[in-house]
């Protein structure tokens, strides 16, 4: 560690001691690159520093953090920074809000981050905190788990995003792969599954991408200007509710101000049908599940389109009735 200061060095070894409880002087040397006599010299710095190491001897004797330890600076790689925030924002709707204690937590790690780090970390917290709504955590997909994501993939991508850079990725459709070339836009959170936003050359148009599907990342020489006032999250929620299986159009009688306090975004797109009455247009994979959901509004509604939703609508009607009847 030539280039290193004796303050740096000391750190490297309180993060060795921190890791290894019980790490020996030679031990942690090896660990370090330096002789035994310049580890105890960087305990002893620690020591200096108020900083409670203690010594225990014996055979299985070494160096551990003793108690009294408020809290030990954080030293984060990229990786483990980008992984402790995917694990943040995947397990808690307050990421992104300072007044919330998990979000305060994250923020304040953030800011000791260098900006290298900190910068896609950010960016993944303010595009992808789930929102709380009435469809937050449930399957519209039918029950499809996704599959896992490389947290060191979702780096790279988000740097793309923030540089502007063109990708090119392998892509996995119908267990094929293909190679495309696309404009990265945003990463996003939705239901405990990342996306990809981004403008496909190879389609020549948008598109959304799964990142769970994603094999490679690749940057190109050429860059490109994101759309202006890009809501990622809205943009994803529109194109989620058409992009199912089975149509659903339903006619709600309550303006669309009132229905919306029911239907989130994700569930299909909410428009006014006159004065007092809304239209819902979406698509399901699950129509039973999206019946569930219309039984849920507290104002009457007509099944317009889709003979799936209208058929899963009258079963759970059916249902009802016979439970009421018994």
């Amino acid at each position: 560690m030539p280039d290193l200061s004796p303050t740096a060095r000391a750190l490297l070894t309180l993060e060795a001691i921190q890791n290894n409880p019980g790490i020996t002087a030679q031990r942690l040397g090896d660990r370090l690159g330096v002789t035994e006599r310049a580890a105890r010299r960087y305990v002893a710095i620690l020591r200096e520093a108020d900083v409670p190491i203690d010594s225990v001897s014996g055979p299985h004797g070494g160096y551990q953090v003793g108690r009294g330890l408020r809290l030990p600076p954080l030293m984060l790689t990229a990786a483990e920074a980008m992984g402790l925030a995917m694990a943040v924002v995947e397990g808690h709707p307050g990421a992104a809000d300072p007044a919330d204690l998990v979000g305060a937590a994250l923020a304040k790690i953030m800011r000791v981050l260098p900006r290298r780090v900190a910068e896609p970390v950010r960016t993944l917290r303010d595009t992808s905190a789930p929102r709380r709504d009435a469809a937050a955590g449930r399957d519209t997909a039918a029950g499809r788990a996704p599959g896992p994501v490389r947290r060191e993939l979702v780096s790279d991508l988000l740097a793309a995003c923030s540089g502007a850079r063109r990708i090119r990725m392998g892509y996995q459709i119908s267990g094929t792969e293909r190679e495309m070339e696309v404009d990265p836009w945003s990463v996003v959170l939705r239901h405990s599954r990342w996306y990809l936003l981004a403008w496909s050359h190879t389609r020549d148009a948008f598109r959304v991408f799964r990142v769970d599907r994603i094999t490679a990342v690749a940057q190109t020489a050429h860059t490109f200007t994101p759309p202006a006032d890009l809501d990622a999250l809205r943009t994803l929620e529109d194109h989620l509710s058409g992009t199912w299986t089975h149509l659903v159009d339903v006619v709600v009688d309550a303006p669309p101000a009132e229905v919306s306090r029911w239907i989130p975004r994700s569930l299909g797109k909410l428009d006014a049908d006159g004065p007092d009455r809304s239209r819902l247009r979406a698509t399901t994979d699950n129509p039973q599940w999206y019946a569930r959901q219309l039984a849920a509004l507290p104002m009457p509604f007509q099944v317009v389109g889709g003979p799936e939703i209208r058929a899963a609508v009258m079963e759970l009607g059916e249902r009802l009735a016979r439970s009421a009847a018994r």
